[in-house]
């Protein structure tokens, strides 16, 4: 293998390893740094919802801007105002003000729909062939951010004199800055384009009508909801209300991570050799294993074991919806459906968050598992739905053949 060819993929593997660290210490800490400063409790978990609702808001902006100034110039740009919102987060819990805390989750997120591009960076820069296995390479950097990240937030937790948890974003702060460097130093600007990805762009009626297309953004947005929903009540529930250390919450929390990005060792081989679309249908049944094993009253054991199967089964899910994503576009087309497509997932993951911490006061740890329901029952009809289309196009083109 040339390394010349997958340079893209190395600089920004490298880059988000240091970058997705901020999203980790944001989800271990935002629940308890928001009951310790928020109003009320019921409000606990909106720093994370926020954040997520952040990342929504800049899906659209982030892929319009990189349109016009390339990918770079759109990097750096997000970086550093993650670098600025890491920094008034600690500014923020320094002087105990809940509102400043939200405004640089909001600010974190935004940063978040930049870093997201990254994969669609990717899959520009490599033969179509190979984008299974280079999004799952570029995922491994998750690994990365699921051991630093929590790490990061619970060691710095307390620094000096100041007080508690400060610290932990002024670390942040730095990982933050070593991925802007790498991005500034090593990173340019590329595109590989397959022929069959040339052509006009079509109206956006058109291009959404694909089956493959719709199951892509289904299966990624209901993925995220579903996830960003159980994770974010977690640490809430096993801490502020079943009294477990910040030490085991922190390993639950690592332990999911890990769980949505090991599996990128093998779930690009899968998809190769499976097709996305049993891949996603593996993610499903790992999502219902999720909530089976959550529902009732959880021991340590069951939100670990609740946190695994989620996180892997987000990883089939995001990893088996990206890639027919991006075998759904023209590359004239790719920015207007990328930012659909993150538009969608993000707004359905904000959803999630912000119904987290209602539900965990309103209703408990059930409510929030039985909130998961809806969203896996939307994605086994899509799964039918698109499963049935595809093949009706199959045989249609088999007959015209004949």
């Amino acid at each position: 293998m040339n390394l010349k060819n997958y340079r893209t993929l190395i600089v920004l593997t490298i880059a988000q390893c240091f970058g997705h660290t901020a999203a980790p210490v944001l989800v271990l800490l935002g629940g308890i740094i928001g009951a310790k400063i928020a109003p009320s409790m019921d409000l606990a978990t909106l720093p994370i919802a926020i954040q997520i609702a952040g990342v929504a808001s800049a899906a659209i902006p982030a892929s319009y801007i990189m349109s016009k100034v390339g990918r770079k110039i759109g990097f750096l740009a997000g970086t550093g105002l993650a670098i600025f919102a890491a920094l008034l987060a600690a500014f923020a819990i320094y002087q105990e003000s809940f509102t400043a805390f939200c405004v640089a989750s909001f600010l974190i997120g935004n940063y978040i729909a930049f870093l997201q591009q990254f994969r669609f960076a990717v899959a520009e820069s490599v033969p179509a062939q190979q984008v299974p296995r280079s999004l799952s390479v570029l995922m491994l950097s998750g690994i990365f951010a699921a051991i630093v990240g929590p790490e990061l937030g619970r060691r710095f937790s307390t620094v000096g004199e100041l007080p508690l948890y400060v610290g932990s974003f002024l670390g942040m702060a730095g990982m933050l800055l070593a991925s802007f460097f790498i991005l500034l130093f090593f990173y340019r600007n590329t595109n590989i384009q397959s022929k069959d990805q040339d052509g006009e762009a079509r109206p956006l009626g058109q291009i959404f009508k694909q089956p493959q297309l719709v199951l892509a953004i289904t299966s990624a947005a209901m993925g995220y909801s579903v996830m960003s929903l159980v994770m974010t009540a977690t640490p809430l529930s096993m801490h502020e209300l079943d009294h477990h250390s910040l030490d085991d919450t922190t390993w639950v929390i690592q332990s999911h991570i890990l769980a949505m990005y090991i599996p990128s060792f093998f779930s690009g081989l899968l998809i190769s050799w499976l097709g996305a679309q049993r891949v996603i249908r593996a993610g499903l049944v790992l999502m219902v294993a999720c909530v089976i094993i959550g529902w009732g009253q959880p021991e340590f054991v069951h939100y670990w074991g609740t946190l695994v199967f989620l996180g892997i089964g987000w990883n089939f899910l995001f990893l088996g919806g990206t890639t027919l994503l991006t075998q759904s576009y023209r590359s004239s087309e790719r920015f207007k459906v990328q930012a659909i497509n993150d538009f969608t997932v993000f707004g359905f993951q904000a959803v999630g968050s912000l119904s987290a911490g209602v539900l965990l006061a309103m209703v408990g740890w059930n409510g929030v598992m039985g909130f998961a329901i809806p969203g896996l029952t939307l994605l086994v009809m899509v799964l039918i739905f698109a499963g049935q289309a595809i093949k009706r196009n199959t045989n249609s083109l088999a007959i015209d053949k004949v």
